[in-house]
């Protein structure tokens, strides 16, 4: 699923790719805008991890799971 992912004082938003499910997305966001958690952290289908401070989020948009593409256009 894509990630978009705004951060203040930052021109450029955050685009990435998850495996993680629509809910673990918002419960780790919930977490670091309420301090619970003072980080954001998300990992990637390629297993990188990125990780944002939680008071310096603008938004989050989390988009409709991908369907698995097939086919030479996958690449």
């Amino acid at each position: 699923m894509e990630i978009k992912i705004g951060v203040q004082h930052t021109p450029r938003e955050i685009v990435l790719d998850s495996g993680q499910s629509a809910e673990e997305v918002e419960s780790a966001v919930a977490d670091a805008l309420s301090g619970t958690g003072k980080l954001l952290t998300l990992v990637d289908v390629q297993g990188r991890k990125v990780v944002i401070p939680g008071d310096r989020l603008a938004y989050v948009e989390i988009g409709r799971p991908t369907a698995r593409r097939v086919g030479f256009g996958a690449l």
